[in-house]
């Protein structure tokens, strides 16, 4: 099959499912990284699953992608690019619609995966349309309620899984800042799994492994 051009550039691998529509995980990788990243889990994860990881649309210098700006010298809580967050999560709201179409995926069943700052981004998307999300996989990152649609706190909730995990010495964002998402959640209503794990800013095996026990429950 020929990859179409879509309007991310991103890699995909076809699920197993030969009957009906594909269901799908779509995963966005952290600050600095690219759609190989994550990638790398594409023959781990449920073999039913098309998977499609997508490359952030801003190049940094030498290499790596953001999905938006990061300012390390500016006050705490100033140094996200919320403008540009915003446009990254419109365009994230695009390329499903594009991607369901040109792979034939099951609008209905829909998973995100996200890291550190792609967490960010399938925050935003999964809690402003919640209607179009099913599975919420949140790795190593928080909620940012500014990149969040107006009227988020309306939309309905009950179809959405999270599964959130942080490490317990993680140094880039700090375990409290999920913790603080987890509570977020909780005051909204939505049941998810939240785990820490002693790792730092990363996936530990473990992690791994629950994660996709988890996944393959909720599919």
């Amino acid at each position: 099959m020929k990859q179409p051009q879509l309007s991310l550039v991103h890699l995909y691998k076809p699920g197993t499912t030969n009957k009906g529509k594909q269901p799908a995980v779509f995963l966005f990788h952290g600050y600095g990284s690219d759609e190989e990243d994550l990638f790398s889990f594409a023959s781990e994860l449920p073999p039913q699953l098309a998977v499609i990881s997508v490359r952030a649309p801003r190049p940094m210098s030498p290499f790596g992608n953001a999905w938006y700006t990061l300012n390390f010298d500016a006050p705490q809580g100033k140094w996200s690019d919320i403008d540009q967050a915003i446009e990254s999560r419109n365009m994230i709201f695009k390329f499903l619609d594009e991607a369901i179409e040109a792979y034939d995926l099951d609008p209905e069943n829909i998973s995100l995966m996200g890291f550190s700052q792609g967490t960010v981004l399938s925050y935003a998307v999964a809690l402003s349309r919640p209607e179009k999300i099913k599975n919420l996989i949140a790795l190593s990152g928080y909620i940012d309620t500014q990149v969040l649609e107006e009227g988020y706190q309306e939309k309905p909730i009950n179809r959405l899984n999270i599964y959130i995990s942080h490490g317990q010495v993680d140094q880039v964002i700090p375990a409290e800042w999920a913790q603080a998402s987890s509570d977020t959640l909780k005051s909204m209503g939505i049941a998810h799994t939240y785990e820490e794990y002693p790792v730092g800013h990363g996936v530990s095996p473990q992690n791994f492994f629950a994660l996709k026990a988890w996944l393959e429950r909720h599919i």
